[in-house]
């Protein structure tokens, strides 16, 4: 991991807004991504939007690259010049992690075989309460 990105990690003032505001933003996103009481998939690009905005936040534009194309397969922002996906998932376990978007059953079962990441991974997980 890029150590400027381990900032975020060891900045205890930065870490005690995040535990006091991400699980405020991430329930409004889930609010706004719900339909008949069921959370869209839609929810994830919101919580992306979420995280990219913190890192914004943290590093300042001038080190954080937004406009990545929406083609793009793996990652979702550059800071400072390291590539990252972020994933994220509500409820216990790993097991929403989406790895591909796709439909077809094998492609998506060919893809997690040979999956390997080319970037680094932030990874958000929220319990639910």
């Amino acid at each position: 991991m890029n150590e400027k990105i381990r900032e975020i990690f060891q900045d205890d003032k930065l870490i005690k807004r995040i535990q006091d505001k991400l699980p405020k933003l991430f329930h409004q996103a889930e609010l706004e991504s719900s339909r008949a009481g069921k959370i869209g998939m839609e929810v994830g690009s919101v919580r992306e939007k979420i995280l990219v905005a913190l890192l914004l936040y943290k590093f300042g534009e001038e080190n954080v690259v937004t406009d990545i194309p929406i083609t793009e397969a793996e990652i979702d922002v550059i800071v400072h010049k390291t590539p990252i996906s972020i994933k994220t998932i509500t409820g216990r376990g790993f097991g929403g992690v989406k790895l591909i978007w796709t439909v077809d059953a094998q492609k998506s079962k060919e893809f997690r075989e040979h999956y390997y990441p080319h970037c680094d991974i932030l990874l958000q997980r929220r319990h639910n309460s």
